[in-house]
């Protein structure tokens, strides 16, 4: 059995170490063929494992006390802090000790630390941040969802190359849907960047292009790849979350309101339950950084041990297809 295996970084996100050691409790459970290298305090660490019942063949901890907060600027933070748990992960991928490094730290540190230190493959013009955002009909990639602020069309070409072959693994789907945001679907709608972008996705036969995606269709599941500049993508993602976030609310406090109500609740509490879960964030893992070396995935800030678990099952998915290798190969 081929064993996949993931450095994690256990200080980083707003609930680290908790639900980080909880998370990955709960990924060497669901999966038998997956090995986590814990990058953090030690000392903390083996006290907090110490407590639990698990593999032990299947955890190991390197020491790394050293944390990049989210108020530092990032590339002086990846020179600096050479025993920091985000540079020490990153390390051991660049090395080929580990397939793949997660993360629910600063985002900045994590960006800049997958480019300097994991390396990005030959021919990636800029690495891209993908989000797996819930839609009428599954799921479906946005690339750039924050990882670039600026672009020029060549970068986002890519983009919609690496997330075609990204999704396609991911959820099996053979030739997947590639849309490029605009605020039209006519081809000549938008400023230069996306009307050039637009002529170059049209013209590469490789990629399943179907052309604009206006932002109220993102949600319908038109496509299965989005293409966006960083900046308008990390608005759509964020966006989005908080979006989904507020019509739950909405929705549970709609239901528990009257008595009537709660009797309705009561009645279509699992078919409810079911069509929530495709709005809750923690289903999808965390965001991979697509374009390096080795793998990449940043998990949200405020993870919990749910998603960081599916984090680290999103990198056995990976690393299982060999997503790098067909990156490489649909980028020749």
């Amino acid at each position: 059995m081929d064993l996949t295996r993931i450095a994690i970084d256990a200080n980083g996100g707003d609930n680290a170490p908790e639900i980080v050691v909880d998370g990955c409790l709960k990924a060497i459970e669901e999966a038998s063929d997956i090995e986590l290298i814990l990058f953090g305090d030690q000392e903390d660490l083996e006290r907090r494992l110490s407590e639990r019942t698990f593999d032990k063949k299947r955890i190991s901890i390197i020491d790394a006390k050293e944390k990049i907060d989210n108020n530092e600027a990032p590339v002086l933070a990846i020179r600096r802090k050479k025993n920091s748990s985000i540079v020490k992960g990153m390390q051991y991928v660049k090395e080929g000790h580990a397939h793949a490094f997660v993360s629910a730290g600063s985002t900045g540190a994590v960006l800049a630390g997958g480019t300097l230190i994991v390396g990005r493959i030959k021919g990636v013009e800029r690495p891209a941040l993908g989000s797996l955002i819930p839609t009428a009909k599954g799921m479906m990639l946005l690339m750039d969802c924050g990882a670039n602020a600026e672009n020029k069309p060549s970068h986002l070409h890519q983009f919609a190359k690496m997330g075609s072959v990204y999704i396609g693994a991911f959820l099996a789907i053979d030739n997947p849907k590639v849309g490029l945001v605009n605020v039209g679907a006519e081809e000549k709608k938008g400023n230069p960047l996306y009307q050039d972008t637009h002529q170059l996705l049209k013209g590469d036969t490789s990629i399943n292009f179907i052309g604009n995606v206006e932002g109220r269709d993102i949600s319908t599941g038109i496509a299965d790849v989005v293409v966006a500049d960083g900046f308008t993508g990390n608005i759509i993602l964020k966006h989005t979350e908080g979006l989904a976030s507020t019509l739950m609310g909405m929705v549970k406090e709609g239901m528990t309101s009257t008595l009537i109500s709660k009797i309705g609740a009561l009645m279509v509490k699992g078919a409810l339950k079911e069509n929530l879960k495709k709005l809750d964030y923690t289903e999808y893992g965390g965001a991979p950084l697509l374009g390096l070396e080795g793998l990449v995935v940043k998990a949200h800030g405020s993870s919990n041990a749910k998603a960081f678990k599916n984090a680290i099952l999103q990198c056995r998915t990976f690393s299982k297809e060999k997503v790098n290798d067909k990156i490489k190969q649909h980028l020749l």
